[in-house]
């Protein structure tokens, strides 16, 4: 039997936790209100990151990474959040976009890609969605025609995370319009490919330091090697992708409801009414255990 319960996150999970919330109170934080009201990339954040090794943690180690496990992963994403919530889809979109090629990437397509994410000379997006396909990505048109050892992409994603500063994106595109999404295919796109190009920054209610932007594609033209596992396999893969990935959007809303908690704690130990802390009063009190509460849980 374990010395600790089964439930609880062992002593290098805690450490974890406990550097990422440090090295985010000091590097990250600072900017966060900043970052958000200019709607501008959180360069600071990505410098802090990738000096300690935390902007993509999953990578594994034969590729450079750190080769930490999902609980690791998620705790970096939760703890960057509770400080900025733009910053903390720097390591969860770098995981996005890199699952696709760990999971189904050929061991030359995995050493390419991963190796730079991990060095952080990279950032890794993931372009699935379009404009007619977003909960039914089947329905994508992006298509990727076979030119003899290459691919010639057209089309455009909508809601790409990051797009613009990320160097490289998984896209899905079909390669049989017959097949359905047995026709569809993955692909690995580089930003300086050819014909690559990002649509106008969208206007959001918030995560405004994080860009969401449109991938076009005008006759990419990019090797057949960059293909994420055989053809036909690519939106199997994504729907894999996002099984893994999804609960790191868990972990982001979890950091951000926890540094909303810190700031209304803070808050009502400073606000003073008739003559002592709003923090004195049970009413106060009972909303802050509550929200605690469900947090814990």
């Amino acid at each position: 039997m374990s010395d600790f319960p089964a439930y609880a996150p062992s002593e290098e999970h805690e450490l974890l936790r406990a550097t990422v919330r440090e090295l985010a109170d000091a590097k990250i934080a600072p900017f966060a209100a900043e970052v958000d009201e200019e709607s501008r990339f959180p360069q600071e954040a990505l410098d802090a990151l990738v000096a300690n090794d935390l902007h993509a943690v999953h990578v594994p180690e034969s590729y450079g990474g750190a080769g930490a496990d999902a609980l690791a992963t998620v705790i970096v994403i939760e703890e960057v959040a509770r400080a900025c919530a733009s910053s903390s889809l720097i390591p969860a979109v770098n995981k996005l976009g890199t699952v696709p090629v760990l999971l189904s990437g050929s061991q030359e397509l995995k050493a390419k890609y991963l190796a730079p994410v991990a060095r952080g000379e990279a950032m890794f997006s993931y372009a699935l969605s379009e404009a007619d396909a977003g909960s039914d990505a089947g329905g994508m048109k992006t298509r990727a025609v076979r030119d003899g050892d290459a691919f010639v992409l057209n089309g455009a994603k909508m809601w790409i995370t990051n797009a613009g500063v990320s160097e490289y994106y998984t896209v899905m595109a079909v390669t049989d319009p017959s097949a359905g999404a047995r026709g569809i295919s993955a692909f690995v796109v580089e930003k300086s490919d050819p014909g690559v190009s990002f649509g106008a920054k969208e206007r959001k209610l918030g995560i405004k330091g994080s860009p969401t932007r449109q991938v076009i594609l005008q006759d990419v033209r990019i090797p057949a090697d960059r293909m994420i596992g055989a053809e036909g396999t690519g939106f199997k893969t994504a729907l894999a992708t996002l099984d893994h990935t999804r609960i790191t959007i868990a972990a982001q809303a979890l950091g951000i409801a926890q540094g909303a908690l810190d700031f209304a704690l803070g808050y009502v130990k400073e606000r003073r009414q008739f003559g002592k802390p709003i923090s004195d009063f049970q009413g106060v009190q009972f909303m802050l255990a509550d929200m605690a509460m469900r947090l814990e849980g």
